[in-house]
């Protein structure tokens, strides 16, 4: 027997894949709202930061620094807690949901979220200079796993790993939603397309996120963060009372897409995923030709990719 699976009970399925969740509340005829707009690329920019910083961790403890990773560990704990406080998860899922948001910060919160952007931002700045200037680390970070822009531009190089080879797209700029579209996201770039290039994007990505953070943190304005799903398709319709709907915003690995059918009885009669890692995998198999057996595990997090987002 197979179950009815209507938007609201959907939403919540991508989520567990943590690279499709934001997307796919974004294909229901609801309009937009300023209050979740701003909740939701709050949530948004707390998990790139909290993922960049976990990479950055593991990228420094794989090439045998362990004071990095026990650093970035020590910030993305904090980071989560706190994410946890403000919107009732420390991962925030199931917090994007079809019509809004499930948690709106209180102002005193919002106030600890930008207090705590400046304290991770001060923190982040001194470890750069340790990764930048630590000989052993640039032994292992530069040249390896390295993608030209000529071969990302063939194979389809996405997100932040395509940033990292002169592959200047991000959703946040090139087609900017409410409120990127206030915002002037500044894109982190590179061409070195090596594993010391992927680390700097990272930096560089994480540093803008918090600005953004502050800046959605200080504007957030006040108002109802959820409406109500109509009962049947209202918009983007096919005549019938069905509808589609289409989710495509930046995650934090890449841009994610979400395409929705639904009936006129609200039923999910078809639906496509695409997450970054689909097209990003063949990529890695190249970024590893040429480069030593031990080296494996710092290009593989390099890139991040998901398994979950592979197979949807």
């Amino acid at each position: 027997m197979s179950a009815v699976l209507t938007p609201g009970r959907a939403a919540a399925l991508p989520d567990r894949s943590r690279d499709t969740g934001k997307a796919v509340a974004e294909t229901t005829t609801i309009d937009a709202n300023r209050a979740w707009e701003v909740d939701r690329a709050l949530m948004l920019e707390r998990e790139r930061v909290a993922n960049h910083l976990g990479d950055l961790g593991a990228l420094g403890n794989d090439a045998a620094l362990t004071f990095g990773l026990a650093q970035f560990s020590r910030l993305r704990e904090d980071w989560q807690r706190l994410s946890g406080e403000a919107f009732g998860h420390r991962l925030m899922m199931d917090r994007v949901v079809p019509g809004g948001v499930a948690a709106d910060p209180t102002p005193d919160l919002l106030q600890r979220l930008n207090e705590q952007c400046d304290a991770v931002e001060a923190e982040l700045r001194r470890l750069r200079i340790v990764y930048d200037e630590h000989a052993g680390l640039q032994d292992r970070f530069l040249t390896t796993g390295r993608v030209s822009p000529e071969l990302a531009a063939q194979l389809g190089l996405t997100g932040l790993a395509g940033r990292a080879s002169a592959q200047a797209f991000d959703l946040r700029c090139d087609h900017a939603w409410a409120p990127y579209d206030q915002l002037q996201v500044a894109m982190a770039t590179q061409r070195g397309g090596d594993v010391a290039a992927r680390i700097a994007v990272r930096f560089d990505e994480t540093l803008e996120s918090l600005r953004l953070l502050r800046r959605l943190g200080a504007g957030a304005p006040a108002g109802p963060v959820r409406a109500e799903l109509p009962a049947t398709g209202t918009a983007g319709g096919h005549g019938d009372g069905s509808c589609v709907g289409l989710g495509w915003v930046e995650g934090w690995r890449g841009e994610v897409l979400v395409a929705l059918d639904i009936s006129a009885e609200g039923r999910i009669t078809r639906c496509h995923c695409h997450d970054p890692s689909w097209q990003n995998w063949p990529v890695l198999e190249h970024a590893v030709i040429g480069n030593i057996v031990p080296d494996f595990p710092l290009i593989n997090k390099s890139f991040n990719l998901s398994y979950a987002g592979h197979d949807l």
